[in-house]
């Protein structure tokens, strides 16, 4: 059977309009079987309210997976070596949280993010997803120790308790920061919608900015529409197979 995993990123008050809009265009192709990656801070002014925690809770119960995604969304961790550097300046706009942290940093957020995710969800959350899908290797060897199910990177999911990898291959995904970005991106998802149909595991994932972009909304529609037979599916049922 092929799967179909879908995803919100960077779930927070602060974009809740534009998870609403996310949620209306990404229902005819996968309802509400899809995954939400809730930031419980972004980037330091943006705490998860009772009135989004209750809409967090509803979401949950309609069947949406829960993802602790960070603390803050925010790197403020200065880096060894250039290449770190490099991808913490360049690659992500600061946005990459976990990339610098120690372990015991990085397990200290990990634990904070689940406990508050799980409160308010009533539930386990289905695992963590590192902002910008980077990580250190203190936050690698932390997953296990906060108990998370499932994690995932650009490349793979995997479970953090032995390193078995569940599903292989890179996210479809989208950047609206600037217009050469969002170019790339397009040409990306083109090339990767046929690329990518003979995986048993295709993985597309949005983000809040991607609603103000029409050709992004467009060329969203179409990858979902190029993997119509690959049936929407819940990244739990990775474990479960």
């Amino acid at each position: 059977m092929k799967r179909l995993l879908a995803s919100i990123h960077d779930v927070s008050p602060r974009f809740e309009g534009e998870v609403d809009r996310l949620l209306d265009h990404l229902a005819p192709h996968v309802g509400r079987r899809l995954a939400m990656l809730v930031v419980p801070d972004h980037w330091g002014g943006a705490p998860i309210t009772p009135a989004f925690a209750q809409r967090l809770r509803g979401w949950a119960d309609e069947g949406v997976e829960m993802f602790v995604h960070g603390w803050f969304h925010r790197d403020d961790t200065p880096h060894q070596g250039m290449v770190a550097a490099l991808k913490g300046k360049h690659m992500t706009a600061g946005e990459g949280e976990f990339l610098g942290l120690s372990h015991a940093d990085a397990l200290d957020r990990m634990r904070r993010g689940k406990a508050l995710v799980e409160d308010i969800i009533g539930r386990p959350a289905a695992g963590f997803i590192a902002p910008a899908w980077l990580y250190s290797d203190g936050a690698k060897t932390a997953l296990a120790d906060a108990g998370f199910a499932l994690a995932e990177d650009h490349a793979r999911v995997w479970v953090p308790a032995d390193g078995r990898a569940l599903a292989k291959g890179p996210v479809i995904t989208w950047a609206s920061r600037s217009r050469p970005r969002q170019l790339s991106s397009l040409a990306a998802a083109a090339v990767l919608r046929p690329l990518l149909q003979p995986l048993s595991t295709v993985r597309i994932a949005v983000h809040p900015g991607d609603v103000r972009v029409p050709a992004l909304l467009d060329s969203i529609t179409r990858t979902f529409a190029a993997f119509r037979r690959h049936a929407p599916a819940r990244y739990a049922d990775l474990l479960a197979a």
